[in-house]
């Protein structure tokens, strides 16, 4: 689905950090929003924390720089890093070419399934976006 120029993929989750979720099984994909990116503009780098960390659901666990923001991306679930996308660390633009395909960051086997009800789906996201999207006009 698109929201005033922004896409927001149905069948993912958000949180208001700007991250999406791609839930199968019990492993989540992460990445950044369309929103964010498009905000940040060119990134440049990503700093991608390592296969087998535990990570707790709204804590930092990356971080990404364009030339004009830093930023962090915060686990969306709590549970261990099982992937990373090293491809951003070539090519940081992905999280800007494709933010739901080739931006993936990382990969995290979550611990407690219950944490997903904490985000975002449905037209509860599309308000949240459109909320944002006022806040930065």
């Amino acid at each position: 689905m698109e929201v005033r120029g922004y896409l927001l993929p149905d069948g993912l989750c958000y949180d208001r950090n700007h991250t999406w979720g791609r839930v199968e099984g019990d492993i989540v994909t992460v990445g950044l929003n369309d929103f964010a990116q498009k905000l940040a503009k060119d990134f440049v780098s990503v700093d991608l924390p390592i296969e087998g960390k535990q990570v707790t659901q709204g804590k930092a666990i990356a971080s990404v720089e364009s030339g004009k923001w830093v930023g962090r991306i915060y686990a969306i679930v709590s549970g261990e890093v099982v992937e990373v996308n090293e491809a951003l660390e070539d090519e940081p633009t992905f999280l800007n070419t494709d933010p739901y395909g080739e931006g993936w960051v990382l990969k995290i086997r979550m611990e407690n399934p219950d944490e997903l009800s904490n985000l975002l789906q449905g037209e509860e996201a599309v308000r949240w976006l459109e909320e944002e999207i006022e806040k930065h006009a």
